[in-house]
């Protein structure tokens, strides 16, 4: 049924796409390249008519309308605060029907006419106001009025968040494609209930968004021929948001299900929209202006593709959508084991991004000049206090990651009290470790060989503070020392690998946005290794390697911290013909034996400049001023 139900929507929207696209060069409706937008030539508008009505009109012959009226009217006529909320499903696909049309058509003003960001606000909470007048809530809370406050906040919340990642090709409708088949799952509960669903299953409601949203993307994905507009996102985000209310409120999950799932399954926008407001406010730019801000621009800014930056949010948002389908199944206590790595990668992820410089203007530029200015600046320029942060959370999950792993599921519920009682002392007796072994001291980015072996140590000790802390305080009584073994190691593991994430990412960063004049480093010994790290590490040369010159035929064909051993000198005309260099550099010093004059023929024979790096101590005479 499903799969029937897709293609529906994904045939209609094939088809309206290139329509629509036909309409908006007859008529004009275009997106302009502007200097705060990331497009470069002028692209068809309009491509949300097309999502809206290979959704909305399978919706509309499917959905029961009838139950709307009585609802409406019993909440007006017998409504008492202690009645039940009248609710059947029909009525969900109603409201949803309802609401997407209402956003649609302010989106699609906003295409035309350019309302003020406020108008489009009113519209938002009033679609938001709707839809908790007619029972629908995130039930997130007791307290009925917070509840129905966070509702609406949710709602128009995930609305403006599509419309916000509506930023690069492919991307909104891409992600929105993968939250919908994730809560096509969700609501089936397997694909082998795909086919026995009935029509008033809310998975009818994300197949057929998600099959619109497949068809548009052949025609929006890198290099797009037609946008969707904000009748498009916005459209989209009221969906989905909607729908990740109603899993809420169906309560299929867990209690913490409840509350995690749906913020999992939409993690990508929920992410972009946090840091870029937050960035924007405290820098001092207006969050309702358009920018190159959002985090698709700030991974092109360092160095991936636009296709690239893409499918990186994509890989984000499926791994997401499989972490809420795992928590949907899973009881409490098992949850966190997902939610906890999920969680902490999300975080470095942000972290990371929002140091990347984007605007001239000073980032956090409204917290300068305060009186808490110096914490502030100690906090953002003092990495270490962020570490100790990290492996606060770190220390954390490893020994419940431990204790999971240990005991199945029956013996966890006992021994979980047995975590919890002695969760402190080893928080304690580990972070006495690390300062013991001095592993704050270092700097991540030139992370050594020692430095890892320091890490280990400070894991081993740390591991027998613990084992000594509990056989003095609870005489070691219903631990297990294979639970510390795995404790040990999970805690190393992670120790090396946030710090190995912070190295090669700030490595990959280097690498991917390294410009300027190409060359060739001929001698691919130390001296080649010292100069190709200080031209990954010192943009200020504007130098870009191709890769090595080597006369050892033994070296030829390896590579060298990832640049290639292209040949010797013999091979240099050939490879000049290949790769067009502007420049030789020469790593090795002036004694060694090799032809420099014919190093210097060849440079002027081809009009290229030629370099020698080396390096060399000088004695300074202390005695004059």
């Amino acid at each position: 049924m499903l799969y029937f139900i897709f293609s529906i929507s994904f045939f209609l929207c094939l088809v309206l796409t290139p329509l629509v696209r036909f309409i908006a060069w007859k008529r004009g409706w275009l997106a302009i390249p502007v200097k705060d937008r990331w497009h470069k030539h002028p692209t068809a508008l309009m491509g949300g008519i097309a999502i809206y009505i290979a959704t909305a009109a399978p919706l509309f012959f499917i959905t029961d309308f009838s139950t709307l009226l009585p609802h409406i009217t019993l909440s007006l006529h017998n409504w008492s605060p202690t009645a039940a909320a009248p609710f059947s499903f029909p009525a969900v696909g109603a409201c949803l029907w309802i609401g997407m049309t209402l956003l649609f058509a302010l989106g699609l003003s906003d295409d035309f006419i350019q309302i003020k960001p406020y108008t489009k606000l009113v519209g938002q909470i009033l679609a938001a106001s709707l839809v908790t007048f007619l029972g629908f809530r995130l039930c997130w809370f007791t307290s009925l009025t917070l509840d129905t406050i966070v509702t609406i906040v949710w709602i128009v919340g995930i609305t403006n968040a599509f419309n916000l990642i509506d930023n690069m090709d492919g991307l909104c409708a891409g992600v929105g494609l993968i939250a919908a088949l994730h809560f096509a799952l969700l609501f089936a509960g397997s694909f082998r209930n795909f086919g026995n669903l009935d029509l008033h299953s809310p998975a009818v409601i994300a197949m057929l968004l998600a099959g619109a949203l497949a068809a548009f993307l052949i025609y929006n994905f890198n290099p797009a021929s037609i946008f969707m507009g904000d009748c498009g996102s916005m459209m989209i985000g009221f969906t989905l948001a909607m729908l990740g209310l109603h899993y809420s409120q169906s309560g299929a999950g867990s209690r913490l299900a409840s509350y995690s799932v749906p913020v999992m399954t939409l993690l990508v926008p929920i992410l972009d929209t946090t840091m870029v407001t937050f960035i924007r406010l405290l820098s001092g730019r207006k969050a309702s202006v358009g920018g190159k801000d959002h985090t698709s621009h700030r991974l092109v800014l360092m160095g991936y593709s636009e296709k690239g930056a893409v499918l990186f949010l994509y890989g984000i948002g499926t791994i997401a959508g499989i972490s809420a389908l795992f928590v949907s199944k899973s009881d409490t206590l098992t949850s966190p084991a997902v939610m906890m790595p999920l969680g902490l990668s999300i975080i470095l992820m942000g972290v990371y991004l929002a140091q990347i410089r984007v605007y001239p203007e000073k980032e956090f530029s409204l917290l300068r000049g305060r009186a808490y200015t110096p914490i502030l600046m100690e906090l953002t320029y003092k990495r270490q206090l962020l570490l100790v942060l990290l492996d606060f959370f770190l220390i954390t999950f490893s020994y419940y990651l431990s204790y999971r792993l240990r005991f199945d599921s029956q013996d966890f519920l006992f021994y979980f009290k047995v975590f919890l009682h002695s969760l402190p002392a080893v928080i304690a007796c580990k972070f006495v470790a690390f300062f013991i072994l001095g592993i704050y001291r270092g700097f991540w980015l030139f992370m050594s060989t020692n430095d890892v072996f320091g890490y280990i140590k400070a894991s081993a000790l740390a591991t027998l503070l613990s084992l000594v802390a509990v056989t003095f305080i609870y005489r070691f009584e219903n631990f297990s020392k294979g639970l510390f073994l795995m404790d040990w190691l999970l805690t190393t593991g992670l120790l090396l690998g946030t710090r190995g994430f912070f190295r090669i990412s700030a490595d990959m960063a280097n690498r991917k946005t390294l410009a300027g004049e190409t060359v060739f480093i001929y001698g691919a010994g130390r001296g080649g290794e010292i100069l190709l790290r200080e031209i990954l590490n010192n943009k200020k040369h504007k130098i870009k390697p191709v890769g090595f010159l080597d006369d050892d035929a033994l070296k030829i064909g390896k590579s060298l911290q990832g640049y290639p051993i292209l040949g010797g000198f013999q091979d240099i005309e050939r490879l000049f013909e290949k790769y067009k260099v502007s420049g030789l550099l020469i790593s090795f010093n002036e004694r060694e034996s090799r032809d420099l004059g014919a190093v210097k023929a060849f440079c002027r024979k081809h009009n290229l400049f030629l370099k020698q790096f080396y390096i060399h101590l000088e004695p300074v005479d202390v005695e004059t001023g």
